[in-house]
């Protein structure tokens, strides 16, 4: 499943950070490492993690498994757009992958053979990533990608 979202921002990217979430889980660590390696073989720059995006892909994954669903749009949280409005989040482009997996690995090679994630992990007009993966059924794990640039 995949939703690429774009939104067009007359102001520069100037989102802050979310001390609370510093630390990522070794799963979030592999995923960001696995990602900044694909972008490197296509000659792109690596994504830094934005922590406050790390907070909103957190919201996300919880929210899924809690209210049982799986999409981008969330009966509680709404979209990712809205997600990053209420947390001040400003960006020019900005898209989403999710996964619902047993394993970061198994989700990120989901992520790369589907070309629209693919897309999303290779796109160069993003700059930011905020990653989290949640334990919990009925996959496993739930896995968020946030992307901003």
């Amino acid at each position: 499943m995949l939703t690429i979202f774009r939104g067009i921002l007359n102001v520069p990217d100037d989102s802050g950070t979310n001390t609370s979430v510093r630390d990522l889980t070794s799963d979030e660590s592999y995923i960001l490492k696995q990602v900044n390696i694909e972008r490197t073989k296509a000659g792109l720059a690596s994504l830094q993690i934005d922590y406050s995006l790390v907070q909103t892909a957190r919201v996300k994954s919880r929210d899924m498994i809690n209210h049982g669903y799986f999409g981008h749009q969330s009966p509680t949280v709404g979209s990712p757009f809205d997600q990053m409005k209420k947390a001040d989040i400003i960006y020019h482009n900005a898209g989403e992958n999710i996964a619902g997996n047993p394993s970061a690995a198994g989700a990120m090679a989901s992520w790369m053979n589907s070309p629209g994630h693919r897309a999303d992990i290779l796109n160069p007009k993003f700059n930011r990533i905020g990653i989290r993966v949640v334990n919990g059924e009925p996959y496993g794990k739930m896995l968020t990608q946030q992307f901003i640039g």
